[in-house]
């Protein structure tokens, strides 16, 4: 009697042991998969293989396993991001950025600026924008900030004038004040710009839509030099930002394997972030 209770002793308490350490390890592995495992946000574009490329190498040397999630629009990514979903997202400028989070009450901040392609004008039909004639239709985007970005390229090309008095980063269509040639706008999801050429006399398609529609800058009517608040932005949810994650990714950014693969890849000729050239 005395042996099979002394059995039973030893078999509760090599449960008890395996269970404790079943819960220890279990626990162990939840939060490696918090802290290492990382999803990114993107939109269709260069911005997927900029992260796969330029970024995820040398995460992947601290220790992170880095997926990608390719989002068809500009609302998922930002909203995926506040709500846990994924864990940063590189889509977005500062100015669309400030406006959606404000917008929408989310908790998610800039970490650093990267290489950005800016927007393009396109068209099938026209060889410059001297052939642009009276009542040209002109195919924009509808999101408030690309929209300002379209107006601006439109005033910098000669094609319009907006009030002085308005922000730039904010002008819409009620803030032009000169249209000489009678353009008609057409307001389109930034998402299918690329396919309103063919409807319109141009389009202003931004850069991201326009690399994935395979579309040539080099025929590119005109090409938007972009300011730093254009410039596209690695984003985490604020609680983050000064996390490992937050200056992993930002180590990630400034280091010198980024550079090389930015230097000698597709993305030679985007826009540069002043931090980027200064550090140069």
């Amino acid at each position: 009697m005395k042996r099979i209770k002394r059995l039973v002793a030893i078999t509760l308490a090599a449960t008890l042991s395996l269970g404790v350490v079943g819960c220890s390890s279990k626990s162990g592995e939840s939060l490696e998969t918090d802290t290492k495992n990382i999803t990114v946000g993107v939109c269709p574009g260069p911005y997927g293989d900029m992260v796969k490329e330029c970024i995820a190498p040398y995460l992947e040397t601290k220790g992170y396993e880095v997926k990608v999630k390719e989002f068809s629009d500009y609302i998922q990514p930002d909203k995926a991001l506040n709500n846990k979903e994924i864990d940063a997202n590189l889509m977005q400028h500062t100015v669309y950025l400030e406006k959606f989070s404000a917008d929408n009450n989310l908790d998610i901040s800039a970490v650093i600026s990267v290489p950005t392609a800016g927007m393009g004008m396109f068209s099938n039909n026209l060889k410059s924008l001297s052939e642009l004639g009276e009542g040209g239709k002109v195919a924009i985007p509808n999101d408030p900030s690309n929209l300002a970005r379209a107006l601006t390229l439109l005033e910098t090309e000669g094609l319009i004038k907006i009030d002085s008095n308005v922000d730039a980063t904010k002008a819409t269509k009620n803030d032009i004040t000169e249209n000489s040639k009678n353009l008609e706008f057409l307001e389109v999801e930034a998402a299918q710009l690329a396919r309103s050429i063919s409807s319109a006399d141009i389009a202003l398609v931004p850069g991201n839509y326009a690399i994935a529609s395979g579309l040539d800058f080099a025929e590119a009517l005109a090409i938007e030099q972009l300011s730093e608040e254009y410039k596209n932005v690695v984003v985490v949810r604020t609680e983050d930002l000064e996390k490992d994650l937050g200056k992993d990714l930002k180590e990630a950014v400034e280091s010198e394997e980024f550079r090389n693969a930015i230097e000698s890849g597709k993305y030679k000729d985007f826009n540069k972030p002043e931090w980027y050239v200064n550090a140069n």
